[in-house]
């Protein structure tokens, strides 16, 4: 709504005009002396209160130098400020009153003969109280709200704003991370929004701010902590509504991430909503400071307090973290399984295995290959040309070869990086990587700019590095035994199923390399070996080794140090790990996969879910009546037909009428299916980790806030505004709504 100019004559208004418009003083001195300037009589009986949010006098009426602009948005008065300058003939009149005492009279008549003139004016300028005469005769005061209504609307404003923020990625206060809010030129995002509402006639927001004291904010820092803990708490309620309700659920964490120069792990929970689909929602950041302890302390914390949920239901865990801080959340998942054995370690669905256990390692060649891999996706992502020229490399270097060049494009199209053979496609790509690097480097045709040329110098001294070629040739040798396992696990529920199954081969396998390391390193460095010779980089041992060890007269040989820094910690390791994904009540689960209907087919019916699935006999409905029922169960598909179609997964089981009527192998399946070693097969339920990414991405770190990111990444969750008031008002009965600005 505009505000219009109290004073005699003057027409000017806030929707026709930039000039500031100021309230009317509180004090009653000064205001007595506003009003009288402004030659406005029938304003004379109302109360200071009264024309202070209701009348405005424009800027044009007061002296330059009593006018002070704070920001590009904001203007404000001195303390003492009293208008001057007035056009209208009473004015003047007033002025030389001394001069002029021998007419009073003449004065007075003049003064009334402007009484209905001014009022006619009035209520024009005053056109925001609706002032009008009633039946009577008797002035009506202007329609009134009560405060409890104003507040209410006043704060649906302020949330209605920083909602809209969320969902669009607008930072709250817009200013570098070099440049003090105090001493910015320009105010935050979140107060130029307001005052933008404010003046495109947002009525209650307005009403609530002219309330107030002309050097107090819109809504101060306080409150706007109080407003997104709110926000937080309604989003978290409508998000997890259905994990309330079915109970289970399961704990994702990613990588380590930085939000106002703190470390941060996102957290994720996975659970199977009313539908039976496999939902997998963002929740909020654990800050990782601290012992294990204290962590795992906060992230109990964040489940059971922040989320409602109980620790004594989850039901799974993965981690996504790498390198030194993966040791430290391995360990915090390993504190909860002991407090909560059911809440089993897996691998997680959203990376590969190879992948995973690779960056779980803290070996300084495995970090140099996994940064150099990470380095080389940013790199070809920025342009297609980069790719081009990649591809032009790969059709350079596999000339005699076709098929090869081929298989290998295509494989570079694609998130190679991210795979489960990406340490075999990186060892074919070696030579053409290397000859793309040093190609965009020399930058003979000027074709790329300083930035991309001094990263492809950067990835190139990488890849000529003897420890990243002999590092990534042991990993792809000693990965190759879990590459297709990993890859049954990502697959689909039968897939997972039988890939439990051959766990032991695969560990098998590891223990003989590892019983026989000394031969299967000789093979290893010497691949590694003649890669470099035809790379023409020499052999030798890294430098970091001898400046962490003095001289001491021996030389080391290469083949002997990088047995012993890479080849044996790194198949020990993979060991170890997979010991540690796969526990005893983690395979138990996965056998009782079993109960899916394919499965059992496949099996000739020959199952035994009862004893692998006795771990969970606490989350049966009736696991008395489980034996009969599993009998039964087994009779309805072994005896349905050659016509009947076997679900092949958990979810297409789910989705059966009649399971209904097995209410204990639909609790048992629900709860299977909250592992995190399951896929998200319906996009509609997995869009949580890629919008956190593309927050990341498009934010800068100085401008991430926690809340929110969460409000970015659960934008399609329904956000009832009065529900947010209702809540706030419980919360903060008596919170202030504004301060002072600095």
């Amino acid at each position: 709504m505009p505000n219009f100019c109290a004073a005699l004559n003057c027409s000017r208004n806030s929707t026709h005009s930039v000039l500031a418009f100021f309230r009317f003083p509180r004090d009653p001195e000064r205001c007595k002396k506003w009003v009288e300037n402004c030659s406005r009589s029938d304003l004379k009986d109302k109360t200071p209160d009264h024309l202070n949010k209701y009348h405005r006098l424009c800027a044009r009426h007061f002296e330059p130098n009593l006018i002070t602009k704070t920001s590009p948005f904001r203007t404000v008065l001195k303390d003492t400020a009293v208008p001057t300058i007035f056009d209208n003939p009473s004015f003047k009149r007033s002025n030389n009153e001394t001069e002029n005492k021998d007419a009073p009279e003449a004065k007075k008549n003049k003064s009334d003969s402007q009484i209905e003139e001014t009022k006619d004016n009035s209520e024009t300028t005053t056109k925001e109280i609706s002032a009008s005469k009633n039946g009577d005769g008797v002035d009506s005061s202007p329609q009134v709200i009560d405060e409890e209504t104003l507040n209410k609307e006043y704060l649906k404003s302020l949330f209605d704003v920083v909602v809209m923020m969320g969902t669009q990625n607008i930072p709250l206060h817009g200013h570098s991370d070099k440049e003090p809010r105090s001493k910015s030129f320009t105010p935050s995002n979140f107060q130029a929004l307001l005052e933008y509402r404010i003046n495109a006639g947002d009525e209650f927001l307005r009403k609530k701010f002219e309330g107030s004291p002309v050097n107090l904010e819109y809504c101060s820092s306080t409150q706007l902590q109080q407003m997104l803990e709110v926000m937080e708490n309604c989003i978290r309620e409508e998000l997890l509504a259905d994990v309330k309700e079915g109970r289970f659920f399961s704990l994702v964490v990613d990588n380590l991430v930085e939000i106002g120069r703190e470390s941060h792990l996102p957290v994720f929970v996975r659970f199977v909503d009313k539908t039976n689909s496999l939902r997998e929602e963002f929740v909020g950041f654990l800050l990782f400071e601290g012992d294990v302890e204290a962590i795992t302390e906060r992230l109990v914390s964040e489940v059971t307090v922040k989320c409602g949920l109980d620790m004594q239901y989850c039901r799974g865990q993965a981690y996504l973290c790498s390198g030194v801080s993966a040791t430290k959340v391995k360990a915090v998942v390993a504190r909860i399984a002991e407090l909560h054995p059911l809440a089993v370690l897996t691998p997680c669905s959203n990376c590969s295995l190879n992948i995973c256990l690779a960056n779980t390692m803290t070996f300084t060649g495995v970090h140099l290959v996994m940064s150099t891999l990470k380095k080389l996706d940013a790199f070809f992502s920025k342009s297609p040309l980069l790719q081009n020229q990649l591809e032009s490399a790969i059709s350079i270097y596999y000339q005699g070869n076709e098929d090869k060049a081929i298989v290998l494009k295509e494989a570079c199209s694609s998130k190679w990086t991210e795979q489960h053979d990406t340490f075999e496609v990186a060892v074919d790509l070696l030579e053409s990587l290397l000859l793309c690097m040093d190609s965009v480097h020399d930058n003979e045709d000027h074709k790329w700019n300083d930035e991309v040329a001094h990263n492809a110098f950067i990835i190139s001294e990488a890849l000529a590095d003897f420890e990243f070629v002999m590092t990534l040739v042991v990993l792809k040798n000693a990965l190759s035994f879990s590459r297709a396992f990993g890859k049954n696990l990502q697959g689909q529920t039968n897939e997972v199923f039988f890939a439990s199954n051959s766990l032991t081969a695969v560990l098998h396998s590891l223990n003989e390399v590892y019983d026989n390391i000394e031969v299967y390193h000789e093979f290893w460095f010497e691949e590694a070996v003649n890669l470099a010779a035809a790379l023409e980089i020499p052999v030798k041992v890294p430098r970091l080794y001898f400046r962490k060890r003095p001289t001491s007269g021996e030389e080391i040989q290469p083949e002997i140090y990088y047995k012993e820094q890479v080849t044996l910690p790194v198949v020990t390791h993979v060991i170890k790990e997979l010991a540690d994904l796969f526990s005893e009540n983690h395979l138990k689960a996965l056998k009782s996969l079993s109960l899916v209907p394919a499965i059992m087919g496949q099996l000739k019916f020959n199952t035994t879910e009862e004893t692998s699935a006795d771990i969970y006999k606490d989350d049966l409905l009736n696991p008395d009546t489980f034996p009969a029922e599993l009998h039964c169960w087994k009779i309805k598909w072994k005896h349905g037909g050659k016509d009947v179609v076997l679900p092949s997964t958990i979810y297409e089981t789910l989705q059966l009428s009649d399971v209904k009527f097995f209410p204990n192998v639909c609790a048992l399946l629900k709860v299977l299916y909250n592992l995190p070693v399951f896929a998200l097969t319906n996009e509609n339920c997995s869009t949580a980790k890629q919008r956190l990414t593309t927050y990341l991405e498009d934010t800068p770190v100085h401008h991430r806030n926690k809340s929110m990111a969460l409000f970015y990444i659960n934008s399609a969750i329904k956000h009832d505004l009065d529900n947010m008031v209702e809540t706030y008002l419980k919360m903060y009965p008596d919170s202030e709504p504004s301060e002072k600005r600095d």
